[in-house]
């Protein structure tokens, strides 16, 4: 067995003295320029409680953002500090890796968390541009993110207010297909204090358009009559398209008649012919009038009658000085207390009670003043009846006893029921009816034949005489004997 020869790799121990002699490196630069921890301080970011500070987005989580901003700790944004919108997700306005500005709330809160703020930096870089586009009459644009109560919210960096009645040339009723549009508009309000932003797209929509608007209002003549549609409705009247502005048809253009309230004669959508009535091209304001495109039935009424005739009327209301009295369509005149009976009359319910349809004269009729004066006492003393009333109560309607001989009318089932039930609850007895015998007929024969010049007329009046007294003096008496009671036919 041969001998194999081995080599001790192990190292030696050190020396102890060795070791404890060591001389660390000598430095030969001092760097710091202070203390090590003067150093450490100088690598942090300096923060104060309203100053503006710049980081990146590190996480996010679903109430809060953390941004490193090169202080101790990451800065917190609750959510509700990272838009200027309500109710965002974080996820919808950062990411990791975002560089972003935020103002600092709080450098330290009873957590002693650094708190931030992404929508005051905002606010902030926001407002001096927003004063700077004031003075210079800009004008701001941004998207529509919110319907409030009155308006629209704009995105302009931070809260602009937009009234409905400043979104458009004309007011709009639904603001909620403005949402998520860029408007542009100009700014009519601003107050830092209050955090009062207030915007008008219609101004912006004037100034843009203000040199067709003065073309349109140049073409413009008073008396014109113009289609166009009814863009809104108020207290005060409605505002019609004319396919370029707006213009206005007061309450009192609207109708010949009293209107209560416009939507009562028209309607938002409406297509209506309207006559100009002023053109103001320093207010750039249009005055229609609906009423001058249809017939005045005032002056109608003029035309057709005239002072001293008998019209029928309806009572419409009361006063302490008389009673209207409808006599026309939207015609209404004044019977004053002292023409309402030949007796004395303390008041106007004495005589007649609303509703209630009477005879009336006309005594004065001024078209100027639009105003009619009646006269029931003077109806009472007869007249020569309207045009209108000729074919039933003219002259030729009675006879020369005063009984109606006019054309008869027919009683329908209705109005015999009606009567029936007037009878019953009056207890009064209902009048006979009529029918025919043999000693009417020959009354009427005889009548005819004793009357001298007797025309069509007087047949007729003879045959249709509702008064068996008329019928009895019409006969002659060596002809035939009539009964005070008896009733004529109404054929023979």
């Amino acid at each position: 067995m041969s001998d194999v020869q081995t080599t001790d790799t192990t190292a030696p121990d050190p020396d102890p003295d060795e070791q404890a002699a060591y001389t660390p490196r000598a430095i030969v630069e001092d760097d710091l320029g202070g203390s090590f921890a003067d150093a450490v301080d100088a690598t942090l970011v300096t923060v104060e409680d309203g100053a503006i500070v710049t980081g990146t987005v590190v996480r996010v989580d679903r109430d809060e953002v953390l941004l490193d901003i090169g202080y101790k700790s990451e800065g917190v944004i609750p959510s509700r500090e990272l838009s200027i919108r309500n109710d965002v997700d974080p996820d919808q306005v950062v990411s990791v890796g975002d560089d972003l500005e935020a103002l600092v709330l709080t450098k330290e809160d009873k957590d002693g968390r650094l708190v931030l703020s992404k929508k005051r930096a905002q606010y902030e870089r926001a407002w001096g541009d927003i004063e700077r586009i004031k003075e210079e009459d800009g004008v701001v644009s941004g998207p529509v993110i919110e319907v409030v109560k009155g308006g629209l919210i704009i995105d302009i960096g931070l809260r602009g207010f937009l009234p409905a009645s400043l979104v458009e040339l004309r007011r709009v009723r639904d603001l909620q297909p403005y949402v998520g549009k860029s408007l542009e508009a100009k700014i009519i309000e601003l107050d830092k204090n209050r955090n009062n932003v207030v915007l008008s797209r219609r101004a912006w929509l004037e100034e843009t358009q203000r040199e067709q608007r003065e073309d349109f209002l140049a073409n413009l003549k008073s008396g014109e009559v113009r289609k166009g549609v009814v863009s809104s409705v108020v207290n005060f009247g409605a505002f019609v398209d004319l396919g370029g502005m707006d213009g206005l048809i007061h309450v009192s253009e609207l109708s010949w008649k009293h209107v209560d309230h416009p939507g009562s004669v028209v309607a938002v959508g409406d297509e209506v012919e309207v006559q100009v009535l002023d053109v103001d091209l320093d207010r750039e304001r249009i005055s229609l009038s609906l009423k001058a495109t249809q017939q005045d039935p005032w002056q109608e009424f003029a035309t057709s009658h005239r002072v001293g005739e008998l019209v029928y009327g309806r009572v419409t209301k009361l006063v302490p000085f008389g009673a209207f009295v409808q006599v026309g369509d939207g015609i209404e005149g004044l019977v004053h207390i002292s023409e309402m009976s030949a007796h004395h009359v303390d008041l106007p319910e004495q005589v007649v009670t609303p509703g209630e349809e009477l005879w009336v004269k006309i005594i004065d009729l001024d078209l100027q003043r639009r105003r009619i004066s009646l006269s029931i006492k003077q109806a009472a003393e007869g007249g020569v009846v309207a045009a209108e009333y000729q074919e039933h109560f003219g002259e030729h309607a009675y006879d020369d006893q005063g009984n109606y001989i006019g054309p008869s009318v027919e009683h329908s089932p209705e109005a015999d029921e009606a009567w029936a039930e007037y009878y019953a609850e009056s207890g009064e007895a209902p009048p006979p009816t009529a029918t025919p015998d043999d000693g009417s007929g020959a009354a009427q024969g005889a009548g005819a034949a004793d009357a001298e010049g007797a025309d069509a007329e007087g047949g007729d009046a003879a045959e249709g005489a509702e008064a068996p007294e008329a019928a009895a003096e019409a006969v002659a008496p060596d002809a035939v004997e009539v009964e005070p009671e008896a009733e004529v036919p109404d054929e023979a």
